[in-house]
């Protein structure tokens, strides 16, 4: 009853409203109700859904879908299909075996057997009671509606199903390789998304998701001795105990009961996951704005104490993430041991626990980060997930820089939080097989190639934006992106747009080049000649991409100067990024003019060093040609 009064109260306040500031924008709504029932014996489980779905789009809806994702764990499976042909397939999903003197993969979907493969099967599917047709096409369920739903109106769709959770290959599954019994996660008929440019009924082959904003109540069923861990917030802890006995309620459960049924609710989220093991260690913790911190792991000696080293550092990555990007709305977040690496989900996380104390916190870095991008900031993952990864990747990377910063001996200079993404992306260009980031995720030609593209170049977007209209229009950029976009489904003109109204730049040209095209950055400096008390400096663009330039001269009596030359197109000047240093504004340059000239005051054998871009920010492919250093 508390969280339902708490809900109502968030719900009044506006909280939870739909916001958008782009005219016309509209969304759709579901609330969903579950229960579910599992077999812990043969991985089998069966239920109930109703779903009340509103249409608030300008269109009459005549078919809707629904996603199967367990479907995918079937030998011959679109998945299973993928993972045979892609030349790199990731190596969970795969086993390597010596025939000769070659090495074979083979995909652990095709080994499968009956009773470990995954099913989800529809039975009984109602709309508003009228019995209507739904046909399976492996992962994906039609339906045809029963009747129109027109704009503005809402209809009950009701369904039977019953599962089968497959042996963990991928995400989901049972009996992980940590010895975890249930990974939950898509695990239910989740109906597709519809926005303005249509349905997302994508066939699950292997990448990310899009889902429907809406509430669910869950109620799960399952043997006693198992603790559950995940999203929502958990309404009857009296019945359950299992780690909520400090919260002083008085727990009150049926000693010869076999099962116990956990009842969650889960406000305006768009999805809805779970873990589950008769082994688990539940912890909680507070963080900021008395937000519960729950951790669900194995009781393994190993690592037990990375775990409860790892609590306070969650809370640590909550309050970064509050002030950098914009305050957690929810009233709990969990962190539990399952899956096959690290997959975020509404509320909670689930990753593999079994590993040294930095990467725990790493990887938690990253999962929690996704909170704000992804599960608040909910941007189509399959269509565009370099927003979803890369940003994520760029605000972790940022927090563990804080939280767990890297040891750097004396004397040195500590590396960029973001070097490895450079690296990565430099490593894609010379590889000739880049794809643009507009490339579905399930349509890379590498897994590699996915990888690099969603999470690094991703990843440089934002930092090299930084470079662009500098680094605290950049931070205001987050945050007010955040304020405007939270609870929608934002897109990438969103974050251009935003980046737009905060620094008074036009960024079209960037966010065209950058993430539809791959076009590459590359400038030099082709010439320094004397030219009697002064030097006339040459500049080349070599790569299509065009940015705005930062150069920094040092001459032989140790000052140093530095000079910005602005991109005509941006029609912008951004704040000077080296304030102890005398700038120079210099005339714009045109993309459609390869070089570039300017003019210094000095004779060539007054410069020690010209450097374009010190910081090495601006993601320049050959930067062997941005230093001139004078020769004795």
């Amino acid at each position: 009853m508390r969280t339902f009064i708490a809900l109502a109260l968030l719900s009044a306040s506006g909280l939870f409203a739909q916001k958008n500031p782009n005219a016309g924008y509209w969304q759709q709504h579901v609330d969903y109700k579950m229960d579910v029932a599992m077999d812990v014996k043969t991985f089998k489980y069966t239920g109930k859904q109703e779903l009340v779905y509103t249409n608030n789009s300008p269109d009459t809806l005549r078919r809707v879908y629904y996603h199967l994702y367990n479907n995918a764990f079937q030998p011959n499976s679109e998945m299973d299909a993928r993972l045979q042909a892609i030349s790199d397939p990731d190596k969970r999903m795969v086993k390597s075996f010596k025939s000769g003197n070659n090495t074979v993969k083979e995909s652990r979907i095709s080994t499968l057997k009956p009773n470990e493969q995954g099913y989800l099967n529809i039975t009984n599917f109602k709309q508003d009671g009228a019995t209507a047709k739904a046909t399976t096409k492996e992962t994906v369920l039609v339906v045809d509606l029963v009747k129109p739903l027109l704009p503005g109106k809402s209809t009950t769709f009701t369904l039977d199903f019953d599962a089968q959770v497959p042996l963990q290959v991928r995400r989901s599954g049972r009996n992980s390789e940590e010895g975890v019994a249930l990974s939950m996660t898509q695990w239910y008929p989740k109906i597709a998304e519809y926005d303005f440019e249509g349905w997302h009924a994508d066939p699950y082959i292997g990448r990310e998701f899009h889902g429907v904003w809406g509430d669910f109540d869950v109620k799960i069923t399952i043997d006693k001795s198992y603790t559950i861990g995940g999203s929502g917030y958990l309404e009857n802890k009296n019945e359950i105990g299992k780690g909520y006995e400090d919260e002083g309620v008085k727990v009150n459960t049926p000693k010869k009961a076999k099962t116990l049924t956990w009842h969650f609710v889960a406000p305006n989220v768009h999805d809805f996951a779970w873990g589950a093991d008769p082994e688990y260690i539940h912890d909680k913790i507070m963080g900021a704005n008395n937000v519960e911190l729950h951790f669900f792991y194995k009781n393994n000696p190993e690592f037990k104490e990375n775990w409860k080293k790892m609590q306070p550092k969650t809370a640590e990555l909550l309050e970064f993430y509050n002030k950098n990007v914009g305050q957690y709305p929810y009233k709990q977040y969990s962190v539990v041991q399952g899956g096959d690496g690290g997959m975020e989900y509404a509320m909670c996380t689930l990753i593999t626990g079994n590993r040294s104390y930095g990467s725990l916190v790493g990887v938690t870095a990253h999962e929690f980060a996704h909170s704000w991008f992804q599960h608040i900031l909910a941007s189509n993952e399959s269509k565009h997930e370099w927003m979803d990864e890369g940003f994520t990747s760029y605000i972790s990377d940022l927090a563990m820089e804080t939280v767990l910063p890297a040891k750097v001996k004396e004397g040195e200079q500590p590396e960029s939080p973001f070097k490895g993404a450079y690296d990565n992306y430099f490593y894609m260009v010379k590889t000739g097989k880049e794809q643009p980031l507009t490339t579905h995720a399930d349509r890379y030609d590498q897994n590699m190639l996915y990888s690099i593209s969603a999470y690094s170049k991703g990843e440089i977007f934002l930092s090299q934006l930084g470079y662009v209209i500098g680094q605290q229009k950049l931070n205001e950029t987050l945050k007010r992106y955040y304020a405007d976009y939270k609870f929608t489904h934002p897109t990438p003109n969103d974050i251009k747009r935003t980046a737009e109204k905060v620094s008074g730049a036009e960024l079209d040209w960037y966010l065209i080049d950058w993430c539809q095209t791959t076009n590459t950055i590359d400038y030099s400096i082709k010439e320094l000649k004397e030219e009697g008390n002064t030097t006339k400096v040459t500049l080349e663009r070599i790569g299509r991409m065009p940015m705005p330039l930062d150069l920094i001269v040092v001459y032989d009596d140790g000052t140093q100067e530095s000079f910005y030359i602005p991109l005509t197109m941006m029609h912008y000047v951004k704040d000077n990024p080296y304030p102890s240093l005398k700038r120079n504004v210099l005339k714009d340059w045109d993309w459609a003019h390869p070089t570039y000239e300017f003019v210094l005051n000095k004779p060539k054998s007054a410069i020690k060093v010209l450097v374009i871009d010190p910081t090495e920010t601006m993601a320049d492919v050959n930067k062997e040609d941005n230093v001139y250093m004078k020769t004795n």
